[in-house]
């Protein structure tokens, strides 16, 4: 159990049975009445976000979610492997549950796999990655201005828009929230 007052970002509540992932939170104290704390949660499995509002200082009761580092290792063509970091154990997680975290996963890289009574809940990247571009149309020279972009398929075959003169064969470096272009990377 937690009081409204302790939520923090990514923190999962069980309510009413379901569980819930808090995205953002606001403690509100109006001049008249009592305090509140306005919520956006996201339910864990379906992926629904819904805009709750609690009484400040309320009880709610959390779900005890065992975030463990994992690398992924393949895709054995129904389901993504993981393996344990800690314990080396191998185990398959289904393509609904790795969702859009799929767009930006390499062979070997690290993610933390987020578990609940044994239940896989969701895989949480790293906030940014570095891919490279694989194809993308052939840029102007010269053209530096970042006025326009273009798609680009990077090395996980997610599509990235990105400045006109980057070329094929370039590292860049992907925010994993949003899909966006943070810049280009100087090995």
């Amino acid at each position: 159990m937690a009081s409204t007052n302790d939520l923090k970002n990514g923190m999962v509540l069980n309510l009413e049975g379901q569980l819930w992932s808090v995205v953002e939170f606001q403690h509100v104290k109006p001049g008249k009445g009592p305090a509140f704390v306005r919520t956006k949660i996201k339910n864990v499995l379906s992926g629904k976000i819904v805009d709750k509002t609690f009484n400040a200082g309320v009880k709610v009761e959390t779900a005890t979610v065992d975030r463990r580092d994992m690398q992924y290792l393949y895709n054995d063509g129904s389901d993504y492997v993981f393996m344990d970091s800690e314990t080396y154990e191998q185990i398959p997680i289904a393509p609904e549950v790795v969702g859009d975290a799929a767009r930006f996963m390499l062979e070997n890289q690290d993610v933390i796999v987020a578990m609940h009574d044994g239940t896989v809940l969701f895989v949480e990247l790293p906030p940014s990655v570095v891919l490279e571009i694989t194809y993308t149309e052939p840029g102007l020279q010269g053209d530096r201005s970042s006025a326009g972009t273009k798609p680009a398929t990077v090395s996980t075959g997610a599509e990235v828009q990105v400045p006109l003169f980057l070329e094929p064969g370039t590292r860049i470096k992907v925010d994993t929230r949003s899909g966006d272009y943070l810049g280009r990377v100087n090995d």
